[in-house]
């Protein structure tokens, strides 16, 4: 049986190939995006079962507006994939205050607000399920990716809490932790004014490695797409949903070692009980 999906940020990358495979399996979406013109090839192709909308999710009241109008439009949303967000490329010292309040203002609460908006309605329904796209950056952090890590592991704490709260009414959550995949993530970084004292830091190696093509991208993006469809149409949706071999490795290192770092002060944490 066909699905209703409203999809974030589509214009490009994962949300473009997650519109473009809905809509060949017969599946309807909301697609929404800063520049609507740039869908206008898939509404030739699929007609009405593709419903346009322009959005910038750093505009409150466009996400309630735009929520209610694709409510109202196919009558029932089975999927929210919130998807739309960038990265931002320097260390915290050279960012800017502009820049760092669009990342937050972009990936975090543009992400919260979109939860927030389609919540009263997937209730009022009975139920429904919310894919929300972060990253392997929500569970590790590279250097000069402060900003983004930011707010990935921040999205991933609101969606921790908010899955708990609204499970009574048949909502479940999907956290999506690609890794690096080829998309055009790269091309998309804002990127900050470097100051010279971090060339020869770990923020300098990244920033070289990105600029001269040796950031490692092991992740295909259709596959990954393809991953993501089939977990959300799985019987019971997994809550995190790690993709490529680089999120496995780096996630699973990373939690080993947490666990390791607390096993190792447990005398002292367990002494500080009353």
């Amino acid at each position: 049986m066909s699905k209703t999906w409203f999809i974030s940020g589509t214009s490009t990358g994962l949300g473009r190939l997650l519109t473009e495979s809905l809509l060949k399996r017969g599946d309807r979406v909301v697609a929404t995006l800063r520049k609507p013109n740039m869908l206008n090839n898939l509404r030739e192709k699929f007609g009405d079962r593709l419903h346009i909308l322009k959005l910038d999710v750093t505009d409150t009241t466009a996400i309630r507006e735009s929520v209610a109008e694709a409510f109202n439009h196919f009558g029932r949303i089975d999927l929210v994939v919130s998807n739309a967000g960038y990265g931002l490329f320097g260390a915290a010292e050279e960012v800017s205050d502009d820049q760092l309040e669009r990342q937050i203002a972009t990936n975090l609460t543009g992400s919260i607000q979109l939860i927030r908006a389609v919540l009263p309605y997937l209730r009022q329904q009975g139920g429904g399920r919310v894919v929300q796209v972060s990253s392997e950056g929500g569970q590790i952090a590279y250097p000069n990716f402060s900003l983004y890590h930011a707010t990935k592991w921040g999205i991933e704490g609101f969606v921790e809490s908010v899955a708990q709260e609204v499970a009574p009414w048949g909502i479940d959550f999907m956290l999506v932790e690609p890794g690096p995949t080829g998309t055009n993530f790269a091309e998309g970084l804002d990127r900050a004014q470097t100051l010279r004292c971090y060339d020869e830091t770990p923020a300098g190696e990244v920033r070289r490695a990105v600029d001269n093509g040796d950031f490692i991208i092991s992740g295909d993006a259709v596959k990954a797409v393809a991953a993501m469809i089939a977990a959300a149409d799985a019987p019971v949706m997994p809550f995190r949903l790690a993709l490529g071999s680089t999120s496995y490795s780096s996630i699973r290192e990373a939690l080993s070692r947490r666990l390791q770092q607390l096993e190792a002060q447990k005398a002292v944490t367990l002494s500080t009980d009353k």
